[in-house]
């Protein structure tokens, strides 16, 4: 009796070790995964530039007023102006130089 519960024990031992040894195992291999994956990143992320964000400067409130006036010179470019030719061109004139008068007029952001 007392070599057979030696012998469960010993069995339950063992399958707890091999239980053990299979959970660090895969412990080291998520471990191995996470810094392949953090390897890769970080070379991706060093050839590819970074991106820019496009409203970066400017608030909300800015950028809202900036697509009113532009909406504003539209439509009275559309009353004003009776040639389509002439509306075009000052629809690419108010769009190139809006970048220009606003830097200009608001510098950088506050926020």
């Amino acid at each position: 009796m007392a070599r057979e519960r030696a012998r469960r024990r010993a069995e339950r031992e063992a399958a707890a070790g091999r239980r053990v040894a299979a959970a660090r195992a895969h412990a080291e291999q998520l471990a191995r995964r996470r810094e392949r994956r953090e390897r890769r990143t970080e070379v991706v992320r060093g050839v590819l530039p970074r991106r820019a964000r496009r409203w970066t400067r400017r608030t909300r409130g800015q950028r809202a007023t900036t697509v009113l006036v532009l909406l504003g010179i539209g439509v009275f470019t559309y009353l004003l102006v009776d040639s389509w030719s002439l509306r075009l061109a000052v629809w690419l004139v108010a769009l190139l130089a809006a970048p220009a008068v606003l830097t200009m007029l608001l510098d950088r952001s506050t926020r």
